[in-house]
């Protein structure tokens, strides 16, 4: 899709009115982050957005342990794409597998785009381009109860929280 942009609406952050709850919740989204050489895409179904320090953000949680930790890590920007509905096999498969293992771009059949500042993919309706402006580490004591540090960490695989400023929003028409 060499004119992607020709497929999506830049829309400002004021326009965006879509549930975010079920956005993140019920639909997931792919978080890519690299360069059109290298890159690497998983997906979520944790995350925040919101207004923080008078900016537009998007937070996303990402295990040390996931190879696309590597890519955030190592790059400023990252993409959140949220897929056209009818596309819960290609985020299953992009949650389940590890890009160290597999071409999960290839399994997965998604074809993906460069933007003005990452990678998204043809498949996705919503597009949010985000940059690093902030990290940090989950830790143990911010869990209460107990049984949540029980569950979601029973190898203390704690995630690094990324909060990215909303640069742009972009809507497939």
């Amino acid at each position: 899709m060499k004119n992607w942009k020709e497929k999506f609406n830049k829309i400002s952050v004021d326009k965006f009115d879509e549930n975010v709850f079920n956005l993140i919740g019920n639909e997931w989204f792919l978080i890519t982050a690299g360069t059109s050489d290298s890159f690497n895409t998983m997906t979520a179904s944790w995350g925040a957005m919101g207004i923080l320090w008078n900016k537009p953000i998007v937070q996303i949680f990402v295990r040390p342990t996931r190879y696309t930790f590597e890519f955030t890590e190592q790059n400023d920007f990252y993409t959140i794409s949220c897929l056209e509905k009818g596309n819960k096999k290609i985020l299953s498969l992009c949650g389940s597998k590890s890009g160290r293992e597999t071409d999960k771009i290839k399994e997965s059949g998604l074809i993906p785009v460069e933007t003005e500042n990452g990678i998204t993919y043809e498949q996705a309706r919503i597009v949010f381009e985000c940059k690093k402006i902030y990290y940090d580490d989950l830790k143990p004591v911010f869990f209460l109860p107990d049984e949540i540090d029980d569950e979601h960490y029973p190898n203390k695989d704690y995630h690094r929280i990324y909060i990215g400023e909303i640069l742009n929003i972009y809507m497939k028409m």
